[in-house]
């Protein structure tokens, strides 16, 4: 029986690797060029490429991608572990060509586009010569694909699209919308005329798709095949947002942590008073719980598929907005008024917690859904009782164990003396 929480040294020299990159030369970028892969500047461009091009060196580009889809191959167990250094920084996936919604949208190229689609479009998204956006949940139907109107009409070589998209993430400044329609998922370029993107919300864009035209070639996988795409899409979408997760639970601890050994209160350190200490406590149970709920969901992906893991991807989906939540109110707490303040990650962490509780399917679907599946396994009880009821179990203890007592009757008076010991005491 192999059971092990050790990393190999191999992969543990890449992550050791990866901390002091991001320590040392992502965080800074950050801070002095927010959003520098996007920036026009030729040096900030130039200065980017450098610093993805020591990262291809290391053999860590698009670590998202199996092997066989033009990446690492490194599994989703080994990627839980390399977001959990990447997601502590804003900067770092871009840096890592791993950067959502990017990160999806080309998995579903990769495994779902003909050759020509990928030369023209998986290729410059892995380059980050574009961008690209996710068109999916709409007003009136939120993620439910069974509520959705937008669909996808062919005249001649064209398809023509018509309806709503809602909340499409990084739509405004996306190269290409990736559209899902009732009939299928289309790439559509965002200069196509007919694609109108309302000026609110700002970064969740509401986009309007009205007699929108693109090529027949523009169809992404199969027609009728936007649901097995998207599930594609959103399965590890889900484990790969929880694994970012644990890194920014981990950046709140221990600024909370520092805090706590940092200001007094009553004239002690705040460190020392129960309710705080109760906040640190609990924090830290929550996160290492949620890690090792994460990385179990990884290794059983890597081990079966997305598919199989529908149930675990789905807990640790409504478990870790659940868990941002917590740890991030509590170090805000803990930080005080500073944590009520933009001055540090911590305001928007919280801020930012509901929003996972919503983005990729609300968490109330993703419980239903576990709860319908562990059901599954699962039958009901005849009678009034549950199988558990001890007069039950008694009474098949006694029959199983009975041929032993027949052949043993030192052991039969001691059960019999036994029964009568528990009627008197009851």
């Amino acid at each position: 029986m192999a059971w092990d929480f050790s990393t190999e040294p191999e992969f543990q020299r890449k992550l050791d690797w990866v901390k002091q990159f991001c320590e040392e030369k992502v965080e800074p970028l950050d801070h002095v060029f927010p959003h520098a892969v996007r920036l026009p500047d030729p040096a900030v461009k130039a200065y980017v490429r450098e610093l993805q091009q020591e990262v291809k060196d290391q053999g860590l580009w698009a670590i998202f991608l199996d092997e066989e889809l033009g990446g690492p191959g490194f599994g989703q167990l080994k990627l839980g572990l390399l977001n959990e250094v990447i997601g502590r920084y804003a900067g770092a996936p871009h840096m890592f060509g791993a950067s959502a919604p990017d990160t999806g949208n080309m998995e579903m190229l990769a495994a779902y586009g003909t050759e020509e689609q990928k030369e023209r479009w998986l290729k410059p998204l892995l380059n980050q010569d574009i961008f690209s956006a996710y068109s999916m949940t709409e007003p009136q139907g939120g993620s439910d694909p069974n509520l959705f109107r937008t669909t996808a009409v062919r005249y001649g070589d064209e398809w023509v699209i018509n309806g709503e998209k809602w909340f499409t993430s990084a739509g405004r400044v996306a190269d290409i919308l990736f559209v899902m329609c009732t009939n299928g998922m289309f790439v559509v370029p965002r200069d196509t005329p007919g694609v109108e993107i309302m000026p609110e919300p700002r970064n969740h864009n509401h986009i309007i798709y009205r007699d929108v035209r693109v090529p027949l070639d523009h169809l992404l996988g199969p027609e009728d095949g936007a649901k097995t795409l998207a599930q594609r899409r959103l399965g590890g979408g889900r484990i790969h947002h929880a694994m970012r997760t644990i890194a920014q639970c981990n950046l709140a601890f221990d600024m909370m942590c520092e805090r706590a050994l940092s200001r007094e209160s009553h004239g002690r350190l705040i460190s020392d008073h129960q309710m705080v200490q109760e906040k640190i406590a609990e924090s830290y149970a929550m996160i290492k719980m949620l890690r090792l709920f994460v990385l179990e969901t990884a290794w059983k992906i890597d081990n079966t598929s997305t598919q199989e893991a529908r149930t675990e991807i789905a807990a640790v989906k409504f478990t870790m907005s659940k868990t941002l939540r917590e740890v991030s109110f509590n170090a805000l707490h803990i930080l005080g008024s500073l944590g009520t303040t933009d001055l540090t990650p911590i305001q928007a962490m919280y801020a930012a917690a509901p929003t996972m509780g919503i983005a990729d399917g609300v968490d109330e679907v993703h419980k239903a859904t576990v709860a319908r599946r562990v059901l599954g396994n699962y039958t009901r009880h005849e009678g009034n009782f549950p199988t558990e009821f001890l007069p039950y179990k008694r009474e098949e203890a006694r029959k199983k164990m009975q041929p032993l007592l027949d052949a043993r009757p030192e052991l039969a008076a001691a059960a019999e003396a036994y029964q009568k010991y528990l009627g008197r005491r009851r």
